[in-house]
């Protein structure tokens, strides 16, 4: 019988409310307490949680009566980027796990303290980038991991999105995205990109994030919405928004591989997150879903077919979770990554397995990029350098994946040519 995990949450905006449902429904999880800075929330996810399962959470608009209910083992954090690590940091200090949303950092200070939280309490804390739990991001990790690709030498990604609507309606969906791109100018999402190449890498396991260089192009995206589509928003006509339409940053690693990461979301655009793995024998690209490599037998001379073998074509290659075989195990949005992500961490929380799939030392690292690429973006592009928040111990830690990889790919999978 699963054990029943007595959870809080904190953060009930649009995903946050998405995320509870989801995580409500999950087997041998119970909701004891939630809550959010505006009453209307808390009041509409306990009214659901009560219709839904019978039961009603406790209600609070004070984080702090959150560690302070015995029964909760761990913080769930959906809540405004601002409160993310803060909020991580008491819940360590009291003795519960913390589940943290996605983000960026406001300073390298507090991912220091962070970090240092963590390794005095012992208690964890996983970051829940559900990107890294993708069916492509695992099955370019499989890859990697396994030599198909070769030795990695160059990765891309994004985070791609048109959210010019988003960020406008801010005030009136009481959405922290506009305050934030009203006042910094940063890579200011940088793990759904980054998290899937650390962990391909081997970041802070046998390998290290070394500097970044990071420029912004002007702002005019946001602003030319408003005046076109929202007029009546007075308080934010001739307001200069201080983030950049496009922030590209470039990072150095110590194995010798580049990442290119792009910010992408104050113009108009289809939705991507530029995935792309390059390696000495082979590559995958995410925006046409395909798998290049050398040995293949592809022709190298007839455009798209020859670099695109469609990636529906090698399921030799997908991670054991993503296997038809184990199709009745995808669950939630996303395309069933969120399922994946937040399963790891309820494993992870009955097992006692403090060893966490995307841990603190990956989460301090992730998020600092939105600090250091504001601090090379004020300096011009100037290089700056990524704290070791493992002092360290990146040489000695062995990698530790989003899957378990205990199928392993057919021996001849490297020499297959594609269907």
């Amino acid at each position: 019988m699963t054990r029943t995990l007595h959870l809080g949450v904190v953060g009930l905006g649009h995903r946050g409310t998405y995320n509870t449902r989801f995580i409500s429904g999950m087997e041998g999880i119970h909701i004891d307490i939630v809550c959010d800075v505006y009453e209307d929330r808390v009041k509409a996810i306990a009214d659901w949680i009560e219709e839904k399962h019978g039961y009603r959470p406790k209600e609070t608009l004070v984080f702090e009566d959150i560690l302070a209910e015995e029964s909760v083992e761990a913080v769930m954090i959906f809540s405004a980027w601002e409160a993310h690590i803060p909020q991580a940091i008491a819940a360590m200090k009291a003795g519960k796990w913390a589940a943290m949303e996605v983000g960026g950092a406001y300073s390298v200070e507090q991912c220091w303290e962070m970090v240092h939280t963590h390794e005095e309490t012992g208690i964890p804390v996983m970051m829940l980038e559900n990107c890294c739990f993708g069916k492509r991001e695992l099955m370019a990790a499989n890859m990697a991991r396994r030599g198909i690709l070769g030795r990695i030498v160059h990765c891309e990604g994004g985070y791609r999105h048109d959210l010019r609507d988003e960020v406008a309606d801010g005030a009136k969906n009481r959405h922290y995205r506009q305050r934030n791109y009203l006042n910094r100018n940063c890579h200011n999402y940088p793990t759904h990109d980054f998290g899937p190449i650390a962990k391909i890498l081997g970041i802070n396991r046998g390998n290290r994030a070394l500097s970044l260089v990071s420029v912004a192009s002007k702002s005019f995206g946001i602003e030319d919405f408003i005046e076109r589509k929202r007029p009546d928003y007075e308080s934010l006509r001739g307001r200069d928004f201080a983030q950049g339409d496009i922030v590209t940053t470039i990072i150095t690693c110590a194995g010798g591989e580049t990442v290119t990461l792009t910010l992408d979301t104050s113009l108009p655009r289809f939705y991507s997150r530029d995935f792309a793995v390059q390696g000495t024998r082979g590559m995958y690209e995410e925006n046409s879903n395909s798998i290049y490599l050398e040995d293949a037998g592809l022709d190298h001379n007839t455009g798209i077919s020859a670099h695109a073998g469609n990636a529906a074509n090698f399921e030799k290659y997908l991670s054991p979770l993503w296997r038809p075989e184990n199709a009745d195990k995808v669950q939630g949005g996303h395309g069933g990554m969120d399922g994946f992500c937040f399963g790891a961490f309820f494993d992870c929380l009955r097992r006692g397995d403090k060893n966490v799939p995307i841990d603190v030392y990956d989460a301090a690292t992730w998020m600092a990029i939105t600090a250091l690429s504001e601090e090379s973006i004020a300096k011009g592009g100037a290089p700056v350098s990524f704290p070791d928040f493992t002092n360290g111990e990146w040489i000695r830690r062995t990698p530790r994946d989003c899957d378990d990889f205990t199928q392993p790919i057919p021996e001849d999978a490297v020499t297959e040519t594609a269907e």
